[in-house]
């Protein structure tokens, strides 16, 4: 499925982004066509980058969830995942993660040019398809990989490692996914308010409720 790698992508990107706000470095970022992908970093707060893969996969999007709700800040979101997309490209040690940066990039780049040349408004609706579609591939993610079976290099099990509580990887992947479900249960809330209050928004609530059920009807 080829927007699950994006989701993969996400989460590889958040643990990045985890490593270098605690001053670590980013050895190399891969992902493989099976779904998979490592991130190997050098320094930073290892108890701060584990969790975030999972975690900021949740907050972005509900980051990019709520920023479906306006045109500007839908446009600003793809600005700012082309751009991402860019400096991943250079970091990629394979070529799959480089041919999702392209595929991608093109990608937003075409929905963009519709955007701003035709009556289709597309823009808003594919920031709100992914966003949606990567709240929930990262629960469904955390109840698969960290829940329903234990792995031990797995986030969670490497977390209970390093951290002082009394947690197992099973009980911090439970944690985690509640975190991961108010993500998104807070996005879908918060959107629902915005676009009630504000009928200039280009995305309908018919529209954002309609999305989360056909995306959930997937994982069944």
């Amino acid at each position: 499925m080829p927007f699950k790698l994006v989701t993969v992508f996400i989460h590889e990107v958040s643990h990045a982004i985890a490593c270098k706000l605690t001053c670590g470095h980013v050895e190399s970022i891969q992902i493989h066509a099976d779904e998979g992908g490592t991130t190997q970093t050098r320094g930073g707060v290892y108890w701060f980058i584990l969790p975030a893969g999972y975690l900021g996969s949740s907050f972005w999007g509900m980051v990019l969830i709520l920023a479906s709700t306006n045109l500007l800040a839908a446009r600003i979101a793809a600005g700012c995942l082309a751009v991402t997309l860019v400096v991943v490209f250079f970091m990629a040690k394979n070529w799959t993660l480089r041919w999702i940066c392209i595929g991608f990039f093109l990608f937003l780049v075409v929905a963009w040019v519709l955007q701003e040349t035709t009556r289709i408004k597309i823009l808003c609706y594919i920031i709100l398809f992914i966003g949606v579609m990567n709240s929930l591939f990262s629960v469904y993610d955390i109840y698969g990989d960290l829940i329903s079976r234990r792995v031990h290099c797995s986030d969670a099990e490497k977390f209970a490692e390093v951290c002082p509580c009394p947690c197992n990887g099973v009980g911090w992947g439970v944690i985690w996914g509640f975190i991961s479900f108010l993500f998104l249960c807070g996005a879908m809330y918060l959107g629902l308010i915005i676009l009630r209050y504000n009928c200039s928004f280009t995305v309908s609530p018919a529209d954002l409720s309609a999305l989360l059920l056909i995306l959930s009807l997937l994982f069944e």
